[in-house]
């Protein structure tokens, strides 16, 4: 079993930035993901990092605006977000998947935390 317990979430200004930690259990290594889920809209992928970190991919509507990062000594997964625009606003959650590269489909995670809002006043 995995918990993962995020933090960082809060309320910013658009253009602004944040950074979200997700904060891993248990020894195994895992790929791990980042989703997010506004009022009334449907969960979708943000971010994904495979487990040595080597590669990341990213959902269209960030790129090159948000970055994931890990650091596997820590068990510590981020999410470093610029350029925060109003329909950032959602419910962010971190997610780990046992497969070597789960994509972006949320099926293919296997645990996920509570979540932490992010609100991006415009």
């Amino acid at each position: 079993q995995v918990q993962l317990v995020e933090s960082g979430g809060g309320l910013v200004q658009a253009g602004g930035s944040l950074r979200l930690s997700c904060a891993a259990s248990g020894r195994s290594s895992y790929s791990m993901g980042w989703f997010r889920q506004a009022p009334q809209k449907e969960r979708e992928f943000v971010a994904g990092i495979t487990r040595s970190g080597g590669s990341a991919y990213y959902a269209d509507s960030v790129k090159g605006r948000f970055t994931i990062s890990r650091d596997n000594a820590k068990n510590a997964v981020y999410l470093q977000m610029n350029s925060l625009k109003a329909e950032d606003t959602a419910v962010y959650y971190c997610t780990a998947s046992k497969l070597l590269v789960p994509w972006r489909s949320g099926n293919s995670y296997d645990y996920w935390g509570q979540g932490t809002q992010v609100t991006v006043s415009s």
